[in-house]
């Protein structure tokens, strides 16, 4: 599978774009304001226990207090508030070497809330969701440290590897390595990337995630809640982090700042892979040059069309979302009923499979796919979505076709969903449906004209509809609507097609400035 990361760095943040064999995947944004993100590690206040719930509300800065359930309080969560406490005071006894750390008597996983925070403590807490709608952030105090081959959870010693490592053999190497090299008082989850890996790329991992442990020690003296202690790295480095391998072909940025930083981070990661990043220069955006705006506004919407005619519906609720599978127009290639309800609903799961990553749909979601009486048929449809769904970062859960004909699948939330509006407003009608008689349009062309050049402009560039542009420069070359202009005003005007410009909308621009003139 082949690779690309666009990115396009904007005025007030970054668009991330994740391209797998050309087509879009992901999509980003992130805004310079943005707070919250997954990851980001806050030193939080107690503000209130709500034992019905078996729950509490924790200030970490937003303007909602964040949730925090007891399942999320991890086992070792008194050795975490005895951290939090000597970490703020800088009564650390074991100095450098949290190996030396004393941890405390795990919790059991059946307690309550009040047994363990009736004194409203300060506590470190690790953001699980971001705000989504009307909810603020959902908390956890199972703190973990991502690294690119291994995450650390500090206070346990437990090795545990990926299960996505499928040779026995390998996971043996694997759990052997890194406990042998891995800090004590440090558990580690190995990811599936540390498949194959040799031990210095591991102990490297493990020495920075080491360090940035560190660091939250050291940031935590002397703060005062809410207080970010740590930020989760940007979303261009978590991304290649997660995702950078062999089958990255290419990183296109528009921006020189952010090439470089790009560069810099690969070449900590992956230096035989630095080469792919390269600075973009064009005139057109970036987005339209990669085809990723034509995309965008394809996938998007409610109606979502493939390329054999079928089509998908894609509704959204508050408590789930609900994709209705249509055949539309498709061409029967034969076999009969059957076998086209099952090229339809295997090309349909392919798209569902892209949609729920592009759209970053979480919750429950119910697929009504069209009916098939074979059992196998439904089996091979249900090994399909699980396959579609492997590069799926998200933790999912896909049950098989109902006796209704419905797919269920779970899928994890940790942001609000992308929903983007593709609908436009009409520039030209401005959503009344009227637009001015198109018979006058071109002498209200040459009346602006006038005005122009008796304003003193003597280059200018209309920019017009390739509709326009025909029925301007049409005839013979003497005999053009654009020739007479120029025999009547003395004034050469360049005609540009504007692909993007409404059939009856036009504007001029200063040749020398490139400058849109404002009429």
């Amino acid at each position: 599978m082949n690779k690309e990361l666009i990115i396009n760095a904007a005025g007030d943040g970054v668009e991330i774009a994740l391209l797998e064999d050309k087509k879009l995947v992901e999509l980003h944004y992130e805004r310079g304001q943005d707070k919250f993100a997954v990851g980001d590690l806050y030193l939080g206040k107690v503000k209130k226990l709500m034992p019905g719930l078996n729950a509490a509300f924790v200030d970490v800065g937003y303007e909602k207090d964040a949730f925090l359930h007891y399942t999320d309080l991890s086992p070792y969560f008194r050795s975490l508030l005895k951290f939090t406490k000597q970490a703020l005071h800088g009564d650390t006894p074991w100095g450098s070497d949290f190996g030396k750390f004393q941890n405390e008597k795990e919790i059991v996983k059946t307690g309550k809330i009040t047994d363990v925070l009736n004194q409203k403590p300060e506590v470190l807490v690790q953001i699980l969701k971001e705000p989504i709608s009307q909810k603020g952030p959902r908390l956890s105090c199972e703190i973990s440290l991502p690294g690119r081959f291994v995450v650390m959870t500090p206070f346990n010693d437990t090795v545990a590897i990926s299960r996505k490592i499928h040779s026995a053999d390998e996971r043996k190497r694997l759990q052997r390595i890194v406990e042998s090299i891995k800090p004590k008082n440090f558990g580690v989850i190995v990811r599936t990337a540390a498949e194959g890996k040799n031990t210095a790329e591991l102990h490297a991992d493990l020495l920075s995630l080491a360090e940035m442990w560190a660091n939250i020690q050291q940031n935590l003296k002397g703060a005062k809640p809410p207080y970010l202690v740590l930020s989760e790295q940007d979303k261009t480095t978590s991304i290649l982090r997660d995702l950078l391998s062999v089958s990255f072909s290419k990183i296109i940025i528009n921006d020189k700042k952010l090439v470089a930083e790009t560069k810099e981070y690969i070449a900590r990661i992956a230096p035989d892979q630095e080469e792919i990043v390269s600075l973009y220069s064009g005139t057109q955006p970036l987005f339209d040059h990669a085809g990723v705006t034509k995309q965008v506004k394809a996938s998007f919407g409610k109606t979502v069309n493939m390329s054999s005619g079928s089509y998908l519906i894609i509704e959204h609720t508050e408590a789930l979302h609900v994709i209705d599978v249509n055949s539309g127009t498709r061409n029967s290639e034969g076999g009969g009923q059957e076998q086209n309800a099952l090229a339809t609903n295997l090309e349909a799961a392919a798209e569902i499979a892209r949609q729920m990553r592009l759209r970053d749909l979480g919750g429950i979601i119910i697929i009504d796919f069209i009916d098939m009486k074979l059992p196998d048929h439904k089996k091979q449809l249900l090994e399909a979505m699980e396959g579609f769904m492997t590069n799926d970062r998200a933790r999912h859960t896909i049950l098989p076709i109902s006796k209704f004909g419905l797919m269920q699948i779970t899928r994890q939330r940790l942001r609000p969903e992308l929903n983007i509006s593709t609908a436009e407003v009409c520039p030209t009608c401005k959503g009344t449906g009227k637009i001015g008689p198109s018979i006058l349009l071109v002498d209200d062309i040459e009346k602006d004209l006038q005005y122009l050049i008796n304003q003193g402009h003597r280059q200018l560039a209309l920019h017009v509809h390739p509709i326009m542009n025909a029925y301007i420069t049409k005839g013979y070359f003497f005999n053009s609507i654009l020739w007479k202009w120029y025999w009547k005003y003395k004034v050469r005007v360049k005609v540009v097609v504007d692909n993007n410009a409404p059939i009856t909308s036009y504007q001029f621009y200063d040749r020398k400035t490139d400058d849109l003139i404002k009429l």
